[in-house]
């Protein structure tokens, strides 16, 4: 089968690392984590959230699950930022090479740091974007940590 271009991106990626992965096209797109557990048919907590932020100028991506928001402060801590801001769109294709709503954790491109939550770690198998809205790649958590080379935070709430 012939991916889209950034998708092929994703899945040399994958296919390099020899992983226990697979890419899977959804005709009905999964634009949001909602959407994409939905199509998929895995719980909403199981879906990652690609999150582009501007850390002191550097591009930082945070990877949150699909039932949880991106805690700023704890972004701001993990990488000992004093400005945190999302990233506008144009920033998000800039860093990652991907359009938002399809950013993939890797290849990396011009982000400089990547940030997991802690809590996929529950998880069997978790499933991340992989280049477009309709392309969803599951992969174990301890594998995506070590292709995306992300380290691990409590990323989504606060003590």
């Amino acid at each position: 089968m012939t991916w889209p271009e950034p998708v092929e991106r994703v899945a040399r990626v994958l296919r390099g690392a020899a992983t226990d992965s697979r890419i899977e096209q959804f005709t009905d797109g999964a634009a949001t984590a909602r959407d994409a557990a939905r199509v998929i048919g895995c719980d909403l907590s199981q879906i990652v959230k690609s999150l582009v932020f501007v850390c002191d100028g550097a591009y930082v991506l945070a990877l949150v699950p699909g039932d949880r928001r991106a805690d700023e402060a704890a972004i701001a801590e993990a990488v000992s930022a004093s400005e945190v801001r999302v990233a506008k769109p144009a920033e998000v294709l800039h860093a990652t090479g991907f359009e938002p709503g399809a950013v993939a954790p890797f290849p990396r491109r011009a982000v400089t740091e990547i940030l997991m939550d802690t809590s996929f770690f529950a998880h069997e198998v978790v499933w991340v974007g992989a280049g477009s809205e309709s392309h969803m790649a599951s992969l174990r958590p301890a594998e995506l940590a070590k292709l995306a080379g992300a380290r691990s935070f409590d990323l989504t709430s606060r003590g």
